[in-house]
């Protein structure tokens, strides 16, 4: 997937793959519509660091949390 552009469905494929990589469990909390655009870039770097983890600590996991909270509209 090419994630250069910004687009509906690759914010969409981003939110979901970091909520399949943290394993949340409410994912309710974090539906991908309730992302646009505006901060693709933002959601992009924090996807791009989550991918290259392997594990994270509870702490890191609320950190990720709480900015994608920050960042939904």
């Amino acid at each position: 997937m090419d994630l250069s552009n910004p687009s509906k469905e690759n914010v969409v494929y981003i939110v979901d793959s970091i909520k399949e990589k943290l394993r949340m469990v409410n994912v309710d909390a974090m539906k991908s519509e309730n992302f646009n655009d505006e901060h693709y870039d933002d959601l992009l770097y924090l996807y791009n660091m989550v991918m290259k983890r392997e594990t994270f600590s509870p702490s890191e996991m609320q950190a990720i949390v709480t900015e994608l909270g920050s960042l939904r509209r």
